[in-house]
């Protein structure tokens, strides 16, 4: 079977959504959340946090690091700042995600697209990732402390020949997708706000696509833990915790 094919049994749920929106929901352990770049140009602002202990939450510095890398496509694992791993990333079409660029905020959103609020202009108001990203922690307890350096699925930033970073456009193409799959239960927070280094000036978010489906438990080989040798290390610490091993 295609690596882009699911079986139908095994899919869970199947939803949108739209450019500029929010959404944050749980995905249990064996199971893969697919995004879908429906149009291209998408970016979608996660954050990722253990849903049994939210004090644990994705750890950027300790994801690059352990696996010696600057951006994430298959093969690479999301570690939680605890050294275990919250999502692997078992398929990708897109090839490269950015992890060190952050999320738009209501001042850069007025700085590049102008001012339109929710009084003037109703849904049709310009949105930010921060903001969003806060509304969706509120409803789990959590606030602006929990806001950690976020991924950006779907957008690739690259460095010039100083070491300024910018945005690559025409990256991603419809129909792009990648897959997280949990490796423990997982709160998800999305946002599918324009990119900070989105360089248009029209306000245009695109909208991502939604597939939630059933996985089987990852083999002792893996490409996801054995692509790096911390990441064995990685999986042997997740897996400690469902057995109820000190």
């Amino acid at each position: 079977m295609s690596p882009t094919q699911i079986k139908p049994e095994r899919i869970l749920l199947e939803d949108e959504l739209p450019g500029g929106r929010m959404l944050s929901f749980v995905l249990r352990r064996h199971q893969t959340l697919r995004l879908i770049d429906r149009e291209g140009g998408a970016n979608v602002a996660t954050l990722l946090y253990n849903r049994d202990l939210l004090l644990e939450r994705y750890n950027m510095p300790d994801t690059l690091k352990a696996q010696h890398i600057a951006f994430l496509t298959k093969g690479f694992v999301l570690y939680s700042d605890m050294g275990r791993i919250l999502c692997s990333i078992s398929e990708d079409t897109c090839g490269w995600h950015d992890t060190v660029t952050g999320v738009s905020n209501a001042e850069s959103v007025r700085h590049q697209y102008g001012e339109r609020s929710y009084q003037t202009a109703r849904n049709d108001w310009y949105r930010n990732g921060y903001d969003e990203l806060l509304i969706e922690l509120t409803k789990w307890g959590l606030g602006a402390r929990d806001i950690v350096p976020n991924l950006n699925f779907f957008t690739k930033v690259a460095p010039d020949e100083v070491g300024n970073l910018g945005y690559v456009r025409g990256h991603s193409q419809a129909g792009a997708f990648v897959d997280l799959r949990a490796e423990m239960n997982v709160l998800v927070v999305l946002s599918t706000c324009p990119h900070p280094l989105d360089p248009s000036t029209s306000y245009a978010p695109k909208p991502v696509g939604l597939c939630i489906y059933e996985n089987d438990p990852p083999a002792a080989d893996d490409p996801c833990r054995v692509s790096r040798v911390e990441n064995g290390r990685g999986f042997y610490n997740t897996e400690r915790m469902f057995l109820g091993a000190p």
